[in-house]
């Protein structure tokens, strides 16, 4: 059987000494895949469990159009995430279109002319500086008077409380804090250690908003930042929890005035979650959820792979091959852009759809540099599906996530490195 798996594998044009490579590789991750599917099985039971709690039924797949008035659906949905991130309330709606929008809804219904937004980790992810600001753009929270500092990560990846304290002040309303690294090669923080900011944070000014950009996070863990203190959790149904089913939508869960505040700015004021259709799509959310403990396993053991793949041929690698995991983004450093666009081409190579096209770096809209991105997905942009993709500038790093099934996860992997072999970048 495994003489026919690898002829498969050759078929499939990946080359015997990179599958022997591959096989190496994978001799020593057996133990640490086993506690990533102990962590999926009980994030499974969560779900579960929440589902169960909540008495879905058949008639909360049916969904609603027009002003959706008493989508029982929706709402049953609401509750359930509710229950999984143990928050108060939750807006889960297909009318949030990506990420972006989900921070953005989160932060501008909690924000006023004259507070402040600060992040106490760093520069946010690039299409949020024109939401903030920092790079100007039409209704920018700027715009409307929202002022922005941020504290930097120190070189060690470990926070700067020092700094944290000093930039806390009478104007500071909401404090953001990105789980994942974003185009950058810094840490991805740990539920624990955002916990451990939000305990310092809430301990000089009780009162502020605590709001963790959960995309890449979700069900890595067996808890999440609500669970340690934040005021809003907030990701795309494009990544995680959407377990590769959801076409589109975000949510934010968190305390019930921050959850309905960001509906009324979602919809309009007066209305909230009252209205929004669900348009048929509650069979992919619910379902999407079910899955997603699993789907993210599959995405976690692909990105360990790729760790140890990538380090064992001297690139940097954030994490590296041994440290804990709290998102399933991976990072490779090539150095070059040539690294970059041959392992996007190698990923895209390996899709179940356009595997036949090349990607190209192009100038995407909300970001400062050229971004290539591999991703021939059954849901356009889902980056739970197998997919990379990085900016070209310096230090030239990619950013591999995702991968429905870990075969799947697997081969993309092995035909990124069969791309970067084939250009010279790599020798085996």
């Amino acid at each position: 059987m495994q003489h026919d798996l690898k002829q498969q594998y050759e078929a499939m044009g990946i080359s015997a000494p990179v599958y022997e490579f591959g096989e190496k590789i994978l001799e020593n991750l057996r133990e640490r895949f086993g506690e990533i599917d102990r962590t999926a099985e009980f994030n499974q039971l969560k779900v579960l469990g929440a589902m169960q709690k909540h008495q879905v039924s058949e008639a909360c797949l049916l969904g609603t159009t027009g002003y959706g008035y008493n989508d029982l659906g929706r709402d049953t949905l609401e509750e359930v995430y509710a229950s999984v991130f143990h928050t108060e309330a939750a807006l889960v709606r297909p009318q949030i279109t990506c990420g972006t929008h989900a921070l953005a809804l989160a932060l501008m219904s909690n924000l006023r002319p004259g507070d402040e937004l600060f992040s106490p980790v760093g520069k946010p992810y690039d299409t949020l500086e024109e939401v903030i600001g920092i790079r100007p753009s039409k209704g920018s929270l700027a715009e409307y008077g929202i002022s922005y500092r941020q504290t930097d990560l120190l070189p060690d990846g470990s926070f700067d409380f020092e700094t944290v304290r000093k930039n806390i002040n009478e104007k500071t309303k909401l404090v953001t804090i990105q789980r994942s690294k974003g185009y950058q090669t810094r840490p991805t923080l740990s539920v624990k250690r955002i916990g451990e900011l939000i305990s310092f944070i809430k301990a000089i000014k009780p009162d502020v908003l605590c709001m963790v950009d959960n995309c890449y996070g979700e069900f890595v863990e067996t808890i999440e930042p609500s669970d340690v203190g934040a005021d809003m959790v907030v990701g795309s149904l494009i990544k995680n929890p959407g377990g590769g089913l959801a076409p589109i939508g975000g949510y934010i869960a968190g305390r019930r005035e921050c959850v309905e505040n960001a509906a009324y700015r979602l919809t309009s004021p007066g209305l909230g979650k009252e209205v929004g259709a669900s348009l048929g799509i509650l069979p992919q959310f619910y379902q999407g959820l079910f899955l997603a403990p699993t789907v993210t396993a599959s995405a976690l053991k692909g990105a360990i792979f790729a760790a140890n793949i990538y380090e064992s041929l001297g690139f940097p690698v954030v994490p590296n091959s041994v440290e804990s995991r709290h998102d399933i983004i991976q990072a490779v450093t090539f150095g070059t852009p040539e690294g970059v666009i041959a392992f996007c081409e190698g990923i895209q190579a390996a899709a179940p759809v356009d595997s036949h096209v090349k990607p190209e770096p192009w100038d995407m809209p909300g970001y400062d540099a050229k971004v290539i991105m591999a991703a021939g997905a059954f849901v356009s942009g889902s980056s739970i599906e197998l997919s990379a993709d990085g900016p070209i500038r310096e230090p030239y790093a990619v950013y591999f996530q995702g991968g429905l099934t870990w075969p799947h996860a697997k081969f993309g992997i092995l035909r990124s490195l069969e791309s970067l072999v084939g250009k010279g970048i790599v020798t085996l």
